[in-house]
């Protein structure tokens, strides 16, 4: 039997050596989906006095859901860190090693989120005694696919009501209220194939792509700069992150697609879903196809609330970011949400991820101090 974890630090270690890695795209690994790290995280929520359990989203990948009992009709607070990973693909260190050196612990997952779900978990333990005399229920979920989908977020808001949510990620010592919506594009060129040595009788859609793109570009940087700026989340962005196209170096490409990756405030996207965008995209583009692929939700949390203001007061100001997060889907379904927690988004994801100890320590201490200013009386 495995030894119960002693410290955060050996919490945050076990968790990053159960692979979870979200299946989308190259894992990098044939150890993926959420089922064991949901079934450890299950087990440390029962031996700290939660009721816990595991809900099925997709075969093998489950939310874990756990609640602290108290008396009826308090509101509830939900804590929801994710339990899916990225891909490990490209690595330069063990995914699954958890090792520290240097005052840091290495591995996928260690930053983004399981570091920051930890540091929850250990307060919660620190808190057990409390934790069914505070002026809230609390609520704990390890949610599966927020690295693709979201659908364990989307799964649980549809299942259980909530009256604020805080969201487990490494926020960079702030209180995350509001982030900018991520859409996804392809533009897709379609041409007409030749032989290279007679292009005059093809069409490249190569060409044409490429300069429908240059011309997006120069009319979305001119949309975007007459924008008023957000005084957290400043303008919205536009990045093409792949291009493909042509078969074969000898014939006239006669189909090439480009997905672009748009970061639109939320004011955008909630006045029409940004219809003012795709306008400017069609016009600079009309030869090519405009495929929407991807929408997350806008957060957008009043920070004046009293528990944004409880958070602020522990040591993180509130801030905004231009990545998005599961508070997102909790806050479209008239939630309040943040998202925040210990480590820098800036190791998220990369090749040598890593979450600084101390860090760990004061993600323990930040939520210890939030859930002792519920306590009544």
């Amino acid at each position: 039997m495995t030894p119960a974890p002693g410290s955060v630090v050996e919490l945050a270690q076990a968790l990053v050596r159960i692979a979870s890695v979200n299946p989308d795209g190259d894992p990098g690994t044939d150890c993926i989906g959420e089922q064991e790290c949901a079934e450890f995280v299950a087990d440390f929520l029962r031996s700290i006095g939660a009721r816990a359990e595991l809900r099925p989203v997709h075969e093998g990948r489950p939310n874990v859901v756990g609640y602290f009992p108290s008396s009826g009709g308090k509101p509830r607070l939900l804590f929801a860190p994710h339990t899916d990973t990225v891909s490990v693909a490209g690595m330069t260190i063990d995914p699954f090693g958890g090792g520290v050196r240097d005052g840091r612990l290495y591995g996928r997952g260690a930053s983004d989120t399981k570091g920051p779900m930890a540091a929850m978990l250990w307060a919660l333990r620190e808190c057990r005694d409390i934790l069914p005399h505070l002026t809230h229920e609390i609520w704990f979920a390890g949610l599966m696919g927020e690295e693709a989908g979201q659908d364990g977020a989307k799964a649980l808001a549809a299942q259980e009501a909530f009256d604020f949510v805080v969201v487990g990620e490494p926020t960079d010592g702030k209180v995350v209220f509001t982030h900018k919506v991520d859409v996804t594009v392809r533009l897709v060129a379609e041409g007409r194939a030749a032989h290279s040595s007679c292009p005059e009788r093809g069409e490249n859609a190569i060409l044409k792509l490429a300069r429908g793109l240059l011309s997006l570009e120069s009319a979305l940087g001119e949309h975007f700069a007459g924008m008023d700026e957000d005084p957290v989340l400043g303008r919205p962005t536009f990045s093409i992150g792949t291009i493909r196209g042509g078969s074969k170096f000898n014939i006239v490409p006669d189909h090439a697609e480009a997905v672009v990756d748009l970061r639109l405030l939320p004011a955008q996207w909630n006045a029409g879903r940004a219809a003012e965008v795709f306008r400017v995209m069609g016009e600079a583009c009309p030869d090519l196809r405009i495929e929407r692929i991807f929408g997350s939700e806008a957060l957008d949390t009043d920070p004046a609330h009293p528990l944004v203001q409880m958070l602020a007061a522990g040591g993180m100001p509130p801030g905004g970011a231009a990545w998005f997060c599961d508070a997102a889907i909790f806050s479209a379904a008239g939630v309040p949400a943040v998202a925040v927690g210990p480590g820098s988004v800036a190791q998220a994801h990369t090749k040598d991820e890593f979450i600084e100890v101390a860090a760990l320590d004061e993600g323990v201490g930040y939520f210890k101090r939030f859930l002792q200013g519920l306590r009544v009386g």
